[in-house]
C-alpha cells in the first residue's frame, strides 16, 4: 500500500500499487501542473480530505486540488461511471517515483 498527500497532509490518498511506469504530459494544463501522472483503476485508491475541482475546455476531467495547501493530487472522470483516474506521482514518496519509468506525452498537439 503505498500512501500519498499534499503538501499540507489534508488530502491523503492510499494506492494500492506502485506504479511502474508515469507520464510527464506537456499539455497546455500538465505543464503548468508540473505533474507526473500515475494512472489507475479508482477502486484501487481510497482519497480522503477536501479538494477543488478545475475542469475546462470539454469538462470531461476534473483536476483535484487540496482546498488548504492547493497541491494537485489527482484527477477523476467527471463521469462517475468512468474507472480511470490519475494520481499526481509527486505527492508520492520521492522512493517510490524514483524507481518508475518517466514517459513523455505530447499533450501540445493534440
Amino acid at each position: 500500500m503505498i500512501e500519498a498527500s499534499c503538501h499540507c497532509g489534508k488530502v491523503k490518498l492510499q494506492i494500492a500499487q506502485a506504479p511502474q511506469d508515469v507520464t510527464d504530459c506537456n499539455c497546455s494544463i500538465c505543464l503548468r501542473y508540473g505533474a507526473l501522472w500515475a494512472y489507475y483503476q479508482r477502486k484501487d485508491v481510497a482519497i480522503s480530505g477536501s479538494t477543488k475541482v478545475y475542469s475546462w475546455m470539454n469538462h470531461r476531467i476534473g483536476f483535484h486540488r487540496c482546498e488548504n495547501c492547493g497541491c494537485v493530487t489527482h484527477w477523476l472522470s467527471t463521469d462517475p461511471a468512468g474507472p480511470r483516474m490519475a494520481v499526481n506521482a509527486r505527492i508520492m514518496p520521492p522512493e517510490i517515483l524514483a524507481q518508475a519509468v518517466i514517459r513523455k506525452l505530447d499533450g501540445a498537439s493534440w
